[in-house]
């Protein structure tokens, strides 16, 4: 009985590591990308922007994560020939399509984001 647990746990790790929450967190698992797509829900932007508007991440955390999202599919970022080079970078269909899990997750911070177990 006790290799029928082992199999049966181990199962329940692959079921859990495979589920659509843990495939979310995978692909917007980076610490800033929440506050990166919802800047971007605003429209395109030039890097320089979602910097000045994100000031509270640094700037090489902002690079991997527009890097993290365009990898995953949910950023598009553009390359302009200007001199200097012009990056803009707007959200896909595929990052759109996360705008109402977001405004979902701003409720939920509304309501319970300053609630402290005292």
């Amino acid at each position: 009985m006790g290799q029928q647990d082992a199999r049966k746990d181990n199962q329940n790790a692959s079921d859990s590591e495979n589920s659509p929450i843990c495939a979310v967190l995978r692909i917007l698992g980076a610490k800033w990308a929440f506050l990166v797509l919802d800047e971007l829900l605003k429209g395109p932007q030039r890097f320089n922007e979602l910097k000045r508007r994100l000031s509270i991440v640094k700037t090489q955390s902002l690079t991997d994560t527009l890097r993290h999202l365009e990898q995953n599919g949910l950023v598009h970022r553009e390359v302009f020939p200007t001199v200097p080079v012009t990056v803009q970078y707007s959200l896909t269909e595929k990052g759109s399509d996360f705008q109402a899990a977001l405004k979902e997750m701003e409720k939920w911070g509304q309501k319970w984001g300053s609630y402290r177990d005292e």
